[in-house]
């Protein structure tokens, strides 16, 4: 019968004997469960922010685009053409189908000034659905009204960073400020939504889009705009909104059956799903490099395990001569390499959480740690230390006692 009891003990004291090569056989495993446990920690953290963002964006938004102009030959991108309008953003909400709101838009970038403060920003001429297409949320005061929106009246809503950048710790509600030339009345200030990439979504100004028009950015072509924003009810409910708002534009735009768009038509939801399965593939492979470095340290146990075979050749050889059996000699070397591995996963395991916690806190990105990946890492770090103590165990147990014995 197997004493499983004696067989470890033995085991123990051999790697206590050789501590620092313990140690340093630990090692690979160590920084390979580490690298599992905060790689994943990581990836789950960023597939967590990129999915905050895209919501922060706003889901299903459909952005048309009025078309590219053209100087000398070259095109001047996409929404450098008028041919955009209010009516056809008031066509568009009608007549196209699985839409919650549809806003058209105007921006532009102005100086800012408040007191002796002075910011430069995005102004953006909107009307009220803009807030609910792009998820802007008020914080303190009110959103425009109707009224607002037909008296061109100059009232302002604020972002976070340029509540910050021209109040600082003052209450910006019924403040003026100046966009350019013109005083504005601040009504309302908005809820922080963070950046987007390099893009902060709280550096905005929002204006009445008739303000904007006729008093702001000014005009050659009367209610044209840049663009129009529409957010659909779903996915399915964008990909039919899309074909509906190219059909309403292209009639209402005289475009013959030859001719190309005029407009340009962009899914959030089709660049939603490419970021995520982009992210996804970042992650997966953070997580093979996690794992193919485990696998390097448990080919360091191996080899290790072999030079402690051929060094204990003649203590193997004395077990023998007293009565071990082959079972006996390959259950003690396992028995090692499998110690070894348990203690570099569950140092591993410790580390891992603490330089994925030094990785966010130095890169401001968030880490999710879950039970999973301590469990996966520990149970793999264990099953390396088995299938890499195998060869080992196996040529110790081959070993003649006799020849052992005369070994020097």
């Amino acid at each position: 019968m197997i004493d499983f009891k004696s067989t470890l003990k033995i085991a123990l004291n051999s790697l206590k004997v050789n501590k620092m090569r313990s140690a340093l056989t630990s090692l690979g495993i160590i920084i390979g469960v580490a690298a599992v446990i905060a790689m994943l920690a990581v990836g789950a953290g960023m597939n967590k922010q990129v999915e905050s963002n895209i919501e922060s964006m706003g889901s299903n938004v459909l952005t048309i685009r009025s078309a590219s102009a053209k100087t000398g030959g070259v095109s001047m991108g996409m929404g450098s053409k008028p041919t955009l309008s209010i009516k056809d953003a008031e066509a568009i909400q009608k007549n196209a189908r699985g839409l919650e709101a549809v806003a058209p838009i105007m921006s532009s970038s102005r100086q800012t000034m408040y007191g002796n403060q002075n910011w430069q920003t995005t102004v953006y001429g909107i009307t009220t659905p803009y807030l609910t297409v792009k998820s802007y949320e008020i914080k303190d005061g009110r959103a425009f009204t109707k009224d607002d929106d037909n008296n061109a009246a100059k009232v302002a809503i604020i972002g976070s960073t340029v509540e910050t950048e021209l109040f600082g710790d003052i209450d910006a509600i019924g403040k003026m400020i100046r966009i350019g030339n013109v005083p504005f009345k601040v009504i309302g200030t908005l809820v922080t939504k963070g950046a987007m990439g390099p893009m902060d979504q709280d550096d905005v100004i929002f204006i009445p889009l008739t303000t904007a028009q006729r008093k702001v950015f000014g005009t050659d072509f009367p209610g044209s705009v840049s663009q129009i924003l529409a957010k659909a009810s779903s996915v399915e409910g964008s990909n039919i909104a899309k074909q509906d708002i190219e059909e309403i534009l292209r009639s209402r735009h005289n475009l013959g059956k030859m001719q190309e768009n005029d407009f340009e038509i962009k899914n959030s939801a089709e660049f939603q799903e490419k970021m995520k399965s982009t992210t996804q593939m970042i992650s997966l492979f953070l997580i093979v490099v996690a794992f193919i470095s485990l696998i390097v340290g448990g080919i360091g146990v191996m080899n290790i395990m072999l030079v402690s075979v051929t060094e204990r050749t003649k203590e193997i050889g004395i077990r023998m001569a007293i009565g071990a059996r082959a079972i006996d000699i390959r259950l003690q070397f396992l028995s090692e390499a499998l110690v070894l591995s348990l203690i570099g996963g569950v140092i591993g395991i410790f580390t891992g959480i603490i330089g994925a916690l030094i990785f966010s806190f130095i890169s401001k990105m968030p880490v999710i740690f879950t039970i999973f990946p301590v469990i996966l890492s520990f149970t793999f770090s264990a099953l390396v230390g088995i299938i890499f103590g195998i060869y080992p165990a196996y040529k110790a147990s081959l070993l003649n006692p006799i020849d052992a014995l005369r070994y020097e």
